[in-house]
Formats: structure tokens, sequence, C-alpha cells
């Protein structure tokens, strides 16, 4: 087995914390080089011990001896008193510094010093329990600029959305967060694949979107319509559907995305015929896969919400639906109008009439009916003597 090491570190943020008295931490989504992903949490003052520690462990590359030879990164003394002002400035510089550390010769970037430091800890998985008035952590989420790649100044705490777990979840692996029918979980993050990452009083971990409901509602609100036009993908992995309406895909095979549900199970459309399929399996076409971003191996698929039996939603109405039926009727008249538009006098080509086709040439032609005329002039006397009788 490779010696572990590092791939990538992304400041997520900060949070107050108020046990045993306030303070900060700063935390980091840690990819390690199997691509597992793990959340740290880590004081400013520590990581000036561990930088501290690293540049004496090479102090060529510190600038010790030469100052035209330092090559690890400059990070400021953590001052007398840290207040929510400093510590939310100094994301800038902690984004870079960790950048810049990866990016070391690896006897520096995959040095045990550095690997031990960005292990999990017990306290990461357990902080500190909120003291006895209830006052929670509050968290304070990195935002990202998109077009300039940049990290931004935060303006003041994001109130993570809280959710309802409708059924018991057990984990089937160490990054993944067990809860109860009926416990209320804050959101950290959403992703595509149907995987959020939620925290649980003092626990944080992954689950399944298709366990979760908004307290206020059945339906989700960033649940998007359906898209007849469609998003081109490419399918990145067999799969063989497990219930009927899913789709039986190849890889490689292009499909377009017609409804994106947050359970990550999308509505695909291969020809006329439209089934759900995995997101996790799906990748938009033109574009390739981040290379330290392979989830399928990961985690597992995660569930539908019409495979969990046992839910439990504390809302009378439920949450809308949209059947096959309907998504295959205003796909196929959106694909109707598509073809009309590109070619009015194009017949539009269907599965239907692909096998209205199929039929057409191979059962034999019915020949028409004789005249009766032609009847009377071809049957014999016995049956001619019976129609005059009955005339």
């Amino acid at each position: 087995m490779a010696d572990p090491f590092i791939r990538h570190i992304q400041l997520l943020g900060f949070e107050k914390r108020f046990l045993p008295s306030q303070h900060y931490v700063y935390m980091f989504m840690v990819k390690w080089q199997d691509l597992t992903e793990k959340v740290v949490y880590r004081k400013f003052t520590e990581i000036y011990e561990f930088h501290k520690a690293l540049k004496e462990m090479f102090p060529i590359e510190a600038g010790d001896i030469s100052k035209e030879h330092r090559t690890i990164p400059h990070l400021p003394a953590p001052k007398w008193f840290d207040g929510l002002r400093s510590t939310e400035n100094r994301q800038v510089t902690l984004s870079d510094y960790c950048a810049s550390l990866l990016s070391l010769p690896p006897k520096i970037s995959r040095c045990p010093h550095v690997l031990s430091f960005f292990q999990v800890r017990p306290d990461d998985v357990n902080p500190v329990a909120n003291n006895t008035n209830g006052r929670k952590p509050e968290t304070f989420l990195l935002k990202v600029d998109a077009s300039k790649k940049n990290v931004s100044d935060i303006t003041g705490p994001i109130i993570l959305q809280s959710y309802r777990v409708i059924a018991d979840f057990e984990k089937n692996s160490k990054s993944e967060l067990a809860a109860k029918n009926g416990d209320v979980v804050e959101v950290v993050e959403k992703s595509e694949n149907g995987w959020w990452f939620c925290q649980l009083r003092n626990k944080r971990g992954w689950m399944p979107a298709a366990y979760l409901e908004p307290l206020d509602g059945p339906d989700e609100s960033e649940e998007q319509d359906p898209n007849y036009e469609g998003d081109l993908h490419i399918t990145t992995k067999d799969y063989t559907g497990e219930l009927d309406d899913e789709l039986n895909l190849k890889e490689g095979e292009n499909v377009e995305v017609i409804h994106k549900l947050l359970d990550g199970w999308w509505v695909v459309r291969k020809g006329s015929i439209t089934g759900y399929f995995p997101a996790m399996y799906l990748q938009k076409s033109g574009e390739t896969a981040p290379a330290n971003e392979n989830l399928s191996k990961r985690k597992g698929l995660p569930p539908r919400r019409a495979t969990i039996s046992n839910a439990n939603s504390i809302h009378k109405q439920g949450r809308k639906q949209i059947s096959q039926d309907t998504y295959r009727r205003n796909s196929k008249k959106y694909i109707k109008q598509r073809q009309s538009i590109i070619d009015p006098k194009s017949p539009v080509i269907t599965e239907e009439n692909k096998e209205e086709e199929n039929k057409s040439k191979t059962q034999p032609t019915i020949p028409p009916r004789p005249s009766k005329e032609l009847i009377l002039d071809r049957c014999s006397e016995n049956t001619k003597n019976k129609i005059r009788t009955l005339n």
C-alpha cells in the first residue's frame, strides 16, 4: 500500500465557540490520497505552533541559513486577543498558506509532522458539548467568488438549514452520520450526488438527502422543475436498474438530464425513453472529472426516497411527485415540437413510430374484399341455390 499523503486542503470557514470560553476554530476539509475527505478543526494558535515546528525541522527551507533559499510560506504570529474581524481577515492568508504548503517537495509536504497535524482527532469528531444555556457554536462559512476563485470577506454568520430525519439511518462507514427518526440535523453542504454533509449535536458526517425533509413543508424549495430541453451528460459507469422506473445504461452513453432531483437520482432521457439514473454516474458533456473527485469509490449510491418504506413525515400533505408517464408524455411532446422546428416536413421518429414501422414490414398485407358478383360467380351451385332461396 502506498504511503499516505494529502491531496488538497480546503478552508471551509470558522466557528465561534463558547466552551470552555469564547474562542474561534478554523474548519478544514482535508482530502487524502485514497480520496477520502475529513473535516478537522484547528485554533490559529495550534496552526502557528505547527508552523514554527516545521521551520525548525527544515531550517534551510525556512530561510534560517540563507533567506533566498526560503520556500516554506510565511505565517503571521497570533494576536494577543483574536476577535471576529481578525479571525475573518486571516482566512485568505490561511488558504494561501495551505496551498503553498502542499506544493512544497514531498520531503516537507508529506512529512510525518504535516500528516499528523491534519489527521482527525477525537475532538474533531466529538467537539466539546454546548454549554448549559443551550448556546450553539456560530458557523461562518467561507464565500468563494466563482469568477475570480478568490476568497471574499464574510459579513456575518451563515445560518445552517435545519432538516428533520424521516427514518432511522445506520451509517455504513466512518464518514457517515447515523441518525434516528425525528432527529433535527443542520446541513453544512449539499452535494448533487444525494449525499449531504450534516451535523447532529456534536457529531458530523454524510447522510442521504432522501432521509431528510424540510421543517416547514414536504417539498424542497431548492428543487427545480423539469427541463425537457435536457442537459447533455455522459454515463461514467455501467448501471442496471433495480426498479422498473430506472434505466439500464452502459458506460459512455449519451443521455439528456431532464430533472435533477436532490436525492441524487435524476430523470434522464435516452432517445424517447425516460427513467431514473444515479447522478453519481453522470458527467456533464464536455467536462472532465476532477482528479481528486471520485465519489463512487468514496461512497455508495444513496437510496431513493421511494425505497424508504418506514418513512415518517410530520407533514400531512405528501411530497409532490411526477410519474414516469408524465415525464414520458411531456418529453415526447417536447421532442415533437423540437423536430417540427428543425424540419417541419420531417416526421417525428419515436420508439412508437419505429415499432409500428417494424410491424408493417413483418406482417403480410391483407387483400381487398371481393365483390358480391365475383363471389356468386365462383361459388358452388349448392351455395347459389341457398342464396336464391334466402332472397
